[in-house]
């Protein structure tokens, strides 16, 4: 059955939309020539995007052009902003950009003391971003935190490990800011990243081993990020491993493989080869390690990393594990390479192994995209076939 005219008008207004984004601006030429669109229907459709504020004359096409054809169409990108928040244990780093993701403002702030202290500072911390940035007004903030995500609700699970702010922050952030406020866990949003912007841009399917502070992981199978019944897909540091001691339980991970490859105990493994460094964070040691090949160190590191990377395969057969998070990128492809060999030998599977692109800023950049998305799906409409 054909679409009716104003779906196919609105099919290709959503096409142009995305062209203009992805290529920039561009002239009505160059838009039929993309869209395959008549040249009568392509001076429509810039017409009433023109009209709806969402696109602007920006310029001209070459020097010695002049005339209607000649013009350069561009989204107008201060048609919303948006925010992208970081948030740890006990800071919270923003990000203001425009719609097209231009970087306005940036801020990152230590958050402590009780719930509505926490909770008020980083309200204050996110309005002053905005303001600097020149935005009256937020239209979507993403927020990447550590912890589950309800697949139901998409609100943060309760748990004891994680302070009370991190749960109250989204709802505070939409009463006091009036914006749409999306939460996702941060290593799903690292992944989301990595596939765009970083290390995954060739996969449909890879795993995401985060490296930093704590370990986890994120699962992207056949280009759709999997969840699991409760959120859960990816907890990889309650993973009962050999070389701990002693198993995980429902109220932590330590004796799963958190205990082998979490920041602390990667400085516990530095300080039995010697490199111990007071104020040097894993990934400083690691980067060190690189540098001053400490192969000793940097195999032993690769030994426990391997074991999970391994079971990811064994399990889900994704093709590619990248090494996400702050140590990850530290440990670049020297370390990448070294997990790689060792996965070789323990999984009959074919597994690629790769460093990160992103490293500590993944979950920011992840935050904004899902910012952006979400904001120009709600401007834009929604893609063709959606």
């Amino acid at each position: 059955m054909p679409a009716s005219p104003s779906t196919a008008r609105a099919i290709n207004d959503r096409l142009a939309l995305g062209l203009l984004q992805s290529e920039g601006p561009l002239t009505a030429n160059q838009l039929k020539q993309l869209t395959g669109l008549s040249r009568p229907s392509v001076a429509d459709l810039v017409e009433r995007l023109q009209g709806s504020g969402l696109v602007a004359v920006v310029g001209e096409a070459g020097a010695q052009r002049r005339g209607p054809n000649a013009r350069l169409y561009g989204i107008v990108a201060d048609r919303a902003h948006l925010a992208a928040l970081d948030v740890r244990t006990d800071s919270v780093s923003v990000v203001v950009t425009d719609l097209l993701g231009a970087v306005l403002a940036e801020a990152s702030a230590p958050i402590g003391g009780d719930t509505a202290t926490a909770v008020e500072s980083a309200l204050t911390l996110v309005e002053g971003t905005a303001r600097e940035g020149g935005a009256q007004r937020l239209h979507t903030v993403g927020i990447g935190a550590p912890g589950l995500i309800d697949p139901a609700t998409g609100d943060l699970h309760d748990t004891t490990s994680l302070p009370a702010w991190h749960r109250a922050l989204a709802g505070a952030l939409q009463e006091r800011l009036g914006a749409r406020v999306l939460v996702e866990n941060e290593t799903n949003l690292a992944a989301r990243a990595e596939q765009r912007d970083g290390a995954a841009r060739d996969r449909e399917t890879f795993v995401l081993l985060w490296l930093g502070e704590g370990v986890g992981a994120a699962v992207v199978l056949d280009g759709v990020l999997r969840r699991g019944a409760s959120g859960g897909t990816g907890e990889i540091g309650f993973l009962p491993v050999p070389g701990t001691g002693s198993l995980p339980s429902a109220t932590g991970c330590e004796g799963g493989f958190h205990s082998l490859a979490c920041a602390a105990a990667l400085h516990a493994l530095g300080a039995e080869h010697g490199l111990g460094a007071p104020g040097r964070s894993a990934a400083d040691l690691v980067r060190h390690a690189v540098q001053a090949r400490e192969d000793a160190f940097l195999d032993a590191v690769a030994d426990r990393v391997a074991i999970g990377a391994a079971a990811m395969a064994a399990i889900l057969d994704p093709g590619c594990v990248v090494l996400g998070g702050e140590v990850g990128r530290a440990g670049g492809t020297a370390l990448a390479a070294r997990v790689e060999q060792r996965v070789t030998a323990m999984s009959p599977l074919r597994t690629e192994v790769r460093a990160s692109a992103l490293g500590g800023s993944a979950v920011s950049r992840g935050a904004l995209l899902a910012a952006m998305d979400a904001a120009q799906d709600d401007l834009f409409g929604p893609p063709p076939g959606c």
